[in-house]
C-alpha cells in the first residue's frame, strides 16, 4: 500500500526544488516529494524550477527552467563554449567553492558506503591549484567537417554534432596551437576527413601532447587507413609551421570503435617518443604511454603519497596497480626495496625502463594481477610493510583486499580516483582491523567533477 502513496514524477513535469548539494558528476541535487532529483548546472543553496526530463526507478533528471534564487558562488564561465561541450562540469563554480564541494563530495561517500561521518571522518582540505588553467598536457579531438572546413573536438553532450575546441580553456596552449596549425595544414592540402557515418574518408583523431618540463610536443594523427595521401608534403609542413613538434607519429584504426588507438603505430618524423620530468624523475613518453594528465598537481598528489607512506629507508613497498610506475618511483628513493605489478605488459616494459633510467636497482616488476603475484612472493618469503594502490574506478579486487588483510602491512596509502569505490573498500579494510588515519582530497581536474584522494590506512 505504500509503495503506491509515493508520488509519481512524470517527464516533463515542473516544480520548484531547492538544491541541497553537488553529486558524484557535479550536478544539483534537490529533493522533490522526498524524491531525489538530479539538476545538471544547479549549485547548492540555489532556488530552481525544473522541468523533468527523464524518470528512473530511484531517482529522476530534470533541466534548469529558471533560477529563482542564485548562489552567491554562481560565476560566469569563461569558455564560450562551456554549456555545449560538457568537458567541464564546474566553470559555473566559484574555484575556492569548487574545492570545498570536492571535499564534500568524498564527505557524502564515506557517510553513505562507510557510515563515517563527522568526528569520525578525518577528511582535510582539498588540496588545489594556484593557477587551475591550461593544465592538461594531452588533447584528443576528432577530427570532422562544417561546411567544408576542417574542425576538430569533441561530440557536444548526448548529440552527435562535433564541436569544435579551438581553445580549450583547460588545455596547455601548446596543445591548442599545434591542433589548430594541423588543422589548417589537412585543409591546405585537402587531406580527406574520416566521416563516421559513412565510414569514408582518412584521418579520424589529431593526438596531441606536451612535456611541460621540456615543451617537446608529440602528434599523432590518427587515420583509417595505412595509406596517408600526400603524407610527405604533411610532414614537411609540420616541420615549417610546427618547430616544436619533436615527435610526428602516425596511428591506423580502421574500426568502428570508441577506442581512439588502434593497434599499429607508424613513426613519421622525428623522435620516437617526447621527454617529460616530474620533480627529479624524467620519463620518455611514447604514443600510447599512460602519464598523468596534469603534471603540476601530479607532484602535489605524489608528495602527499610520500608523506603518507612515511618512509625511513628500511620499508618493503608494493606498488600494485603501478602503470609505469611513476608512483612507486616517486618513493623508491626513501625504501628499501620496490615490487610492482601490472596487468599491460608494455606498461610492466616501461617500468623497468623508468627504473632502469633513474639508477634504482632496488625496483623490481612483474606483468600480472597483483591478487596473483601477491601469494607467490609470501610463499617465497616476501613480506611487503607498505602497500600502495591506485586502482581504477572500480576500485580495488576483492581478491588484493582479502590479500592485503591476510599480509597486514604496517599502512596501505591508496590512491582513488572514485570516493565511492575508495569508501567501500576502506570499509572492508576497517572491518578487517585496519584504521583510517586521514582522507587528504586533491583537485586533479579543476573545473571537473572529478576528485582525487590520498587514504592513509594504519594497522590498528
Amino acid at each position: 500500500m505504500m509503495k503506491n502513496q509515493k508520488v509519481q514524477i512524470k517527464k516533463g513535469q515542473e516544480f520548484p526544488l531547492t538544491i541541497k548539494r553537488l553529486g558524484i558528476n557535479g550536478e544539483g541535487v534537490g529533493y522533490f516529494k522526498r524524491q531525489v532529483v538530479f539538476v545538471p548546472g544547479a549549485l547548492p543553496n540555489e532556488e530552481v524550477v525544473v522541468t523533468v526530463t527523464d524518470v528512473k526507478e530511484k531517482f529522476s533528471e530534470a533541466k534548469i527552467k529558471k533560477i529563482r534564487k542564485p548562489s552567491k558562488e554562481r560565476i560566469k564561465p569563461p569558455c564560450p563554449i562551456y554549456e555545449k561541450c560538457g568537458g567541464c562540469q564546474l566553470q559555473h563554480l566559484d574555484y575556492k567553492a569548487q574545492l570545498r564541494e570536492k571535499q564534500d563530495i568524498v564527505r557524502q561517500a564515506f557517510e553513505r558506503h562507510a557510515k563515517l561521518q563527522g568526528d569520525q571522518l578525518p577528511l582535510r582540505e582539498t588540496i588545489g591549484m594556484e593557477d587551475p588553467w591550461n593544465y592538461r598536457n594531452k588533447s584528443q579531438l576528432q577530427v570532422g567537417k562544417k561546411k567544408e572546413e576542417v574542425i576538430a573536438g569533441l561530440y557536444g553532450i548526448n548529440s552527435h554534432q562535433l564541436i569544435d575546441i579551438s581553445e580549450c580553456i583547460v588545455q596547455h596552449p601548446a596543445t591548442n596551437k599545434v591542433t589548430q596549425t594541423v588543422k589548417g595544414i589537412l585543409q591546405d592540402l585537402n587531406i580527406p576527413i574520416y566521416e563516421e557515418r559513412k565510414r569514408k574518408g582518412i584521418v579520424r583523431t589529431i593526438v596531441t601532447r606536451v612535456g611541460f618540463s621540456t615543451g617537446d610536443v608529440q602528434l599523432v594523427l590518427i587515420t583509417a587507413t595505412k595509406d596517408l595521401p600526400r603524407k610527405q608534403l604533411v610532414i614537411e609542413e609540420i616541420k615549417r609551421r610546427l618547430p616544436e613538434v619533436k615527435s610526428v607519429l602516425q596511428n591506423i584504426n580502421g574500426r568502428k570503435t570508441s577506442l581512439i588507438f588502434g593497434e599499429e603505430t607508424v613513426h613519421l618524423h622525428g623522435e620516437e617518443v617526447i621527454q617529460e620530468a616530474l620533480g627529479d624523475l624524467n620519463f620518455e613518453l611514447s604514443a600510447r604511454a599512460f602519464f598523468q594528465l596534469n603534471p603540476i598537481q601530479t607532484v602535489k598528489l605524489y608528495d602527499e603519497v610520500k608523506k603518507a607512506a612515511e618512509l625511513t629507508g628500511k620499508e618493503k613497498i608494493v606498488d600494485a596497480y603501478c602503470g609505469v610506475g611513476t608512483i612507486g618511483l616517486w618513493l623508491a628513493p626513501h625504501a628499501k626495496e620496490l615490487r610492482g605489478m601490472d596487468v599491460i605488459p608494455e606498461s610492466i616494459e616501461d617500468a623497468r625502463r623508468n627504473a632502469e633510467k633513474q639508477g634504482f636497482t632496488h625496483a623490481h616488476y612483474e606483468v600480472g594481477k597483483a591478487e596473483e603475484i601477491l601469494p607467490k612472493w609470501l610463499k617465497q618469503g616476501w613480506r611487503p610493510d607498505v602497500f600502495v594502490v591506485d586502482p581504477p574506478r572500480t576500485g580495488c579486487d576483492r581478491k588484493l583486499l582479502e590479500a592485503m588483510i591476510k599480509v597486514k602491512p604496517k599502512r596501505i596509502v591508496y590512491v582513488s580516483c572514485n570516493p565511492s569505490t575508495l569508501a567501500k573498500d576502506v570499509d572492508q579494510l576497517l572491518k578487517a582491523g585496519f584504521k583510517l588515519e586521514y582522507l587528504q582530497p586533491v583537485d586533479m581536474f579543476p573545473h571537473t567533477a572529478h576528485v582525487e584522494t590520498v587514504a592513509l590506512i594504519e594497522l590498528k
